[in-house]
């Protein structure tokens, strides 16, 4: 009895060690939470755009993920490509897509052993008036792939996933690259 009435107002020997590690790990912690605040970083939120509405014209592919994109960045209007291009503040004009993949390597027998594969196209940000604010820029990204002639359909089907995966990184370095982009100083 004795010692039930002892222990009842004591916490456990596992609270205890609960609350040590508890402890430990809050002060292991603060020199990291420390560190990344002086570092200046911090979370990526939504992008401040310097206009209030975009139009996004030219290549189907890349320019359908530069429109999703940019409808997830706060409250930027982001026109439909059947709107008009005049409502909108500034016009993002993306030009041709160009494809194209190069050997990197070859085995013994002069086979192809390893792909280069390119994404190509070039943009421009204008005002809906046609002050340039980005000049026609060229953006290009590469993968490389192994190639097996074996598995040709295997390595054609990761070919347009990668393609694909290069559209939405594109669309993801626009968002920034418009997002950097100055107005020109009224006059």
């Amino acid at each position: 009895m004795t010692t039930d009435t002892h222990l009842a107002g004591r916490p456990s020997a596992t609270a205890q060690r609960i609350s040590r590690r508890g402890l430990l790990a809050g002060a292991a912690g603060l020199p990291v939470a420390a560190l990344l605040t002086g570092c200046g970083f911090r979370m990526r939120g939504a992008v401040q755009f310097p206009f209030r509405s975009i139009a996004v014209t030219g290549v189907p592919g890349v320019a359908a993920e530069l429109r999703r994109a940019l409808r997830g960045q706060g409250d930027l209007k982001v026109l439909a490509n059947t709107d008009p291009v005049t409502e909108a503040e500034a016009v993002c004009e993306l030009g041709d897509e160009a494809r194209s993949s190069a050997i990197l390597s070859t085995n013994s027998t002069g086979q192809a052993r390893d792909l280069s594969i390119t994404l190509q196209i070039s943009y421009r940000l204008r005002t809906k008036d046609g002050r340039e604010l980005i000049p026609k820029t060229p953006l290009t990204l590469s993968r490389d792939i192994s190639y097996n002639e074996n598995t040709v359909l295997a390595k054609e089907a990761e070919q347009n996933f990668l393609y694909r995966n290069m559209m939405q990184d594109m669309a993801q370095q626009l968002v920034r690259r418009l997002a950097a982009a100055k107005l020109p100083a009224a006059s």
